[in-house]
């Protein structure tokens, strides 16, 4: 009966990052309307601290203490924060919101090659591995590369590059943040605020332009910063104790259906035949993927977290 009622909290948490995780191209999209790409790095990054600053606070936790935790909050925020926040701003500049988040669902190839190479993951079974290229495929049929002509080069390099970025910060936490005893919302909201360090060095390059703030800007960047970055993580990083981080990283194949959805019924993107096919597929390879029978679920860390707060 607990096994059951942990499962269907595990499948409401799951649901409830790929909505949030896979609407923030849609907010960055339209940030980007306003503000320069340093910009929207700077004010998720800044709005998320605070926002989970307080909600530390609120829950009675204290931020991490120790050079040491410190210098590791430092690289992860460095490859899961900074890096690919301020990648997929540039990018997408020159290719559409879904796009990004099509992009984005290679974030469990990168997991789990890197979980192989750093001996993370003990093999792939044949399921697993199925499920895997069963989402990639997916991912290509929405993709169409054969189009890429179309989008903007440096823009899919961009976004590529953030969801690489987001595979090795995914692996770094699972393997020396997460189960330290730490809590969960102590660890977020230190390394939101490292990351406002890092993304503030930045802000000579891009980050002076002079920003007509409107109500419109103003209600964008507080979604962005609170739901999308602040709320978002603090879930990725519950997510990545109670699964691992390879098992959150396949929730990136979620986004594409989330971010293309989005994209067409509010920004007005395109959408055929051929990206429903796409979702479809991708569906299919998340729930082969994420299937435990006759498995050991892979990317779980041996140790597990004392708290989770």
């Amino acid at each position: 009966m607990q096994g059951g009622m942990n499962g269907n909290w595990t499948g409401v948490r799951i649901g409830a990052l790929a909505l949030l995780w896979g609407s923030t191209f849609l907010w960055i999209e339209l940030a980007l309307e306003a503000l320069t790409p340093v910009q929207v790095t700077l004010s998720r990054c800044v709005i998320g601290a605070v926002t989970l600053l307080v909600a530390c606070r609120c829950a009675g936790h204290r931020l991490p203490r120790g050079r040491s935790i410190w210098g590791r909050i430092a690289v992860a925020a460095f490859f899961c924060n900074a890096l690919p926040f301020a990648m997929f701003s540039v990018g997408q500049r020159s290719i559409d919101s879904g796009v990004a988040g099509v992009l984005n669902a290679t974030t469990p190839l990168w997991a789990v090659l890197i979980g192989v190479v750093t001996g993370m993951e003990r093999g792939l079974r044949p399921l697993r591995l199925g499920g895997l290229l069963t989402g990639y495929a997916g991912v290509v049929l929405i993709l169409a590369p054969w189009k890429a002509a179309e989008s903007g080069g440096s823009g899919i390099a961009a976004v590529a590059l953030a969801a690489a970025s987001y595979a090795i910060g995914f692996a770094y936490m699972g393997r020396h943040l997460v189960g330290t005893g730490i809590p969960t919302i102590s660890l977020s909201a230190a390394q939101l605020v490292v990351a406002t360090a890092l993304t503030a060095v930045t802000v000579p390059f891009g980050g002076l332009e002079p920003v007509d703030v409107s109500a419109r800007t103003l209600i964008v960047v507080l979604v962005l910063g609170v739901v999308a970055t602040a709320a978002t993580f603090h879930l990725t990083y519950r997510n990545i104790a109670a699964e691992g981080a390879t098992n959150t990283a396949t929730l990136g194949y979620l986004l594409p259906v989330v971010s293309v959805a989005l994209g067409v019924v509010v920004l007005g993107e395109d959408f055929n035949v051929r990206l429903g096919v796409g979702m479809a597929v991708v569906l299919v390879g998340v729930a082969v993927t994420r299937s435990r029978r006759g498995e050991t679920p892979l990317g779980v860390a041996e140790r597990q977290p004392t708290t989770q707060g």
